[in-house]
């Protein structure tokens, strides 16, 4: 009886030293020791807020910032030399922000898990077998945002105008998605719509004086296309001085000069992936079977540059817009 009681203990004390073991490998503590590699394709404010994003919740859930390599390739040639040396770097988890930097990080691996953000359409850039069931390593967050709302905007803002101009980069697959969608909307609206595209930066001078001058538009589009927001300020310089209001894809780009958007917010975007990152990461589970996330409507802010508003002739009363963000 002892013996058997001596047993009883010694086995209790196994299962207490195995559950103290247990309880002790706390997420936190998990997730310490984890590598991450982070590639964004340029320097601009919505791809900047979407890694401070991520960021922010992989550190408050206890990744050590000093374990996240985080590097700009500057431009799509740089980056696939980026993520190959990310996948070669001992990392855990790939996160890419923007679409060449996503398509740069599956082509370099297979096996690591990809989580990517401002990316429009996963699917249709063939990322993924379909956005509610990725199937491989490859899943992420959409910064698809609501076109259709930024064109009621614009013909709220601008009842008389006629003719808008579309406007992005042709090298990019989400802008090109964005502006088909844009063409519809316009369409839907009775507006008509010229397309112009700029291959690189520098055609954007040139691409904007065609519309404003000899397109005769009485507005410019420009979805969220990366070449573009990182420099709106050229298409201001030139926009704004034909008194040509430009309507944009998100608050960064009317920050750099844009006159109004109804779009997303990128810092929570990229918590969203963030999320999913941690996921992931804590063996929840695999890119395989994550669905590309969106954010919800309410996450969506009007805002509006009354410095743009007024180099353009346009007035805005502040009131009737009560929940709009002014840039002043």
């Amino acid at each position: 009886m002892k013996k058997l009681l001596r047993g009883f203990v010694a086995l209790s004390m196994v299962l207490a030293m195995t559950g103290c073991g247990t309880g002790s490998s706390s997420s936190s503590d998990d997730l310490s020791s984890k590598k991450i590699g982070v590639i964004q394709l340029m320097k601009h404010i919505a791809l900047d807020k979407s890694y401070e994003g991520f960021k922010d919740v992989l550190v408050d859930a206890g990744v050590k910032e000093e374990n996240i390599d985080y590097q700009v390739a500057g431009d799509q040639s740089n980056c696939t030399t980026v993520a190959d040396k990310l996948v070669n770097g001992d990392n855990d988890l790939i996160y890419a922000i923007a679409t060449p930097a996503l398509q740069a990080a599956a082509s370099a691996t297979s096996d690591l898990p990809i989580v990517g953000c401002a990316v429009t359409d996963y699917e249709s850039t063939k990322l993924v077998k379909s956005n509610e069931k990725p199937g491989g390593n490859v899943t992420g967050a959409s910064d698809l945002t609501p076109i259709a709302q930024q064109f009621d905007l614009l013909k709220e803002l601008l009842p008389n105008a006629k003719k808008v101009g579309i406007m992005y980069c042709s090298s990019e697959d989400n802008s090109k998605i964005q502006g088909a969608i844009a063409e519809k909307a316009a369409k839907k609206l009775g507006l008509e719509y010229v397309t112009r595209t700029v291959s690189d930066s520098n055609d954007i001078q040139s691409v904007v004086t065609q519309l404003t001058s000899n397109d005769d538009v009485d507005v410019i589009y420009i979805p969220t296309d990366n070449v573009l927001a990182t420099y709106m300020s050229s298409v201001e310089a030139v926009a704004s001085d034909a008194k040509i209001p430009v309507i944009c894809g998100e608050e960064g780009m009317c920050q750099e000069g844009g006159f109004a958007t109804n779009g997303i917010d990128y810092y929570n975007l990229g918590k969203l992936a963030g999320q999913q990152a941690l996921a992931i990461l804590k063996g929840e589970k695999t890119a395989a079977e994550t669905p590309i996330e969106y954010l919800a409507a309410k996450d969506c802010q009007m805002v509006i540059n009354l410095k743009v508003a007024k180099k353009c002739g346009i007035e805005i009363n502040k009131d009737d817009y009560k929940d709009a963000t002014f840039i002043e």
